[in-house]
């Protein structure tokens, strides 16, 4: 059996631009509790304030439980 998380990942909170060392970061950081990287999607993510979104990604991550 396995188990899913889903990690949100917006421009904004990357500083701007996708940051390729950031999400490195964030791999390895969930790599190192079990997690296996299972799919990057980009995606349009609502913004909290105002119509439209920014760009973004969601990192699924997959590991047994």
């Amino acid at each position: 059996m396995y188990e899913y998380k889903v990690v949100e990942l917006r421009e904004g909170l990357i500083g701007g631009k996708m940051s390729g060392d950031k999400l490195e970061r964030i791999l390895n950081d969930h790599a190192s509790k079990g997690w296996q990287l299972k799919a990057i999607t980009s995606v349009e993510v609502k913004g909290r304030i105002g119509p439209g979104g920014v760009d973004g990604i969601l990192v699924t991550f997959e590991r047994q439980r």
